[in-house]
């Protein structure tokens, strides 16, 4: 297993127009934050998630294991930046990079995320995004050498400011998995998917 990269999960979102914690629906057997947990576990050796929104119940759902660590981020409404930044002073000081993937985005395969890493491997490409069918997406790998670029943006620009600084800093791995570009945000989404709806509360 590579020991290069750790795992960031962002689960810290308020699911608004869900109107459920997203952390929480169910794919198969297993909530979203489950399944995301496991898959991106078999490719990094230790994942931070990246609780806000919602934190306890989601806390509630997250697989008790050693190579899970639990932030949270009391800035969760200043957007999905402001939960990076957590996560990236969370891993390891000596992990090369960070493997970022979304906690409302589980219909990613595990074999995307294993040649995301097996890329990023190979090249040590600062930037190294998924992308199908022309369209990027997740999971997104940023080298540590991007760290402080992120951490100093304003949270209003987004991680994509850092992205689009510089094309020659990106690289794009072209991938047969819909999931990478599969936003799940309203209950439509769901069926659209094959998911089941969220539970009534």
């Amino acid at each position: 297993m590579p020991k290069g990269l750790d795992g960031i999960m962002l689960a810290a979102g308020e699911s608004r127009r869900m109107g459920y914690p997203k952390p929480l629906l169910r794919i198969g057997r297993q909530t979203f934050i489950e399944h995301i947990a496991g898959t991106m576990l078999a490719v990094v050796p230790r994942l931070v998630i990246v609780l806000g929104a919602h934190s306890d119940r989601v806390r509630a759902a997250i697989p008790h294991d050693a190579r899970i660590t639990i932030v949270e981020n009391p800035n969760y409404a200043r957007g999905q930046l402001s939960s990076l930044k957590v996560g990236l002073s969370a891993i390891q000081p000596h992990a090369a990079g960070a493997l970022v993937h979304l906690g409302d985005h589980p219909m990613v395969r595990a074999e995307t995320f294993q040649a995301m890493v097996n890329y990023y491997d190979e090249t040590g490409n600062p930037i190294v995004i998924a992308r199908h069918n022309g369209h990027r997406g997740h999971p997104v790998i940023f080298d540590r050498a991007m760290f402080s670029e992120l951490e100093s943006l304003p949270e209003e620009e987004g991680a994509r400011h850092v992205v689009n600084a510089d094309a020659s800093r990106v690289a794009y791995v072209d991938l047969p998995d819909p999931g990478i570009n599969l936003d799940l945000d309203t209950p439509s989404d769901l069926a659209r998917a094959g998911l089941p709806p969220p539970p009534r509360v």
